[in-house]
């Protein structure tokens, strides 16, 4: 008899764009996306980070201050850098986020041709950025969804196992 507990396929996702997060060293927002084709393939893994080639010791990564002083001007957001880490085109996908897109990634999203998008936090939801993100990926029939229940990652790092 088959295990019938399993994840769904959000959640499999969902928690995909969770594990890559971990890999931002964002000291304040991590965030992951993975973009999935229609036969549940994955496409692109992004997180949140400075570009390649920008050293993660040498830009700032505040919150607070002006342009030169904060990370915001230096930080290629995950859903932007899933969409450029991808070695085929995305046109399509569907785009799985832990964090719903500013107006920045959304125009990238729709110029990609990314049709649905599946994010799980929305704690900017009254920010005139993400209000205008969300006009725009309606206006170009790009579909989103919350997704309410999905599997939180748990890491423990053990630095030096005894065996």
């Amino acid at each position: 008899m088959k295990r019938e507990n399993v994840l769904s396929w959000d959640e499999y996702f969902m928690g995909l764009a969770h594990l890559s997060a971990l890999r931002s060293k964002d000291p304040s927002t991590q965030v992951g996306a993975v973009i999935v084709d229609q036969n549940n393939k994955v496409v692109s893994i992004g997180y949140n980070g400075f570009p390649i080639g920008c050293s993660d010791d040498e830009f700032p990564w505040a919150r607070e201050g002006g342009m030169l002083e904060s990370k915001y001007a230096y930080v290629v957001h995950a859903e932007l850098n899933a969409i450029l880490n991808s070695a085929r085109p995305v046109s399509g996908c569907t785009l799985y986020v832990s964090l719903f897109p500013c107006n920045e990634c959304a125009k990238a999203i729709i110029q990609a041709g990314i049709k649905k998008i599946v994010y799980e936090c929305d704690k900017y939801a009254k920010t005139e950025a993400t209000q205008i993100s969300k006009r725009m990926l309606r206006s170009a029939g790009v579909e989103f969804v919350r997704l309410t229940h999905s599997v939180r990652l748990s890491v423990e790092r053990i630095e030096n196992p005894e065996e």
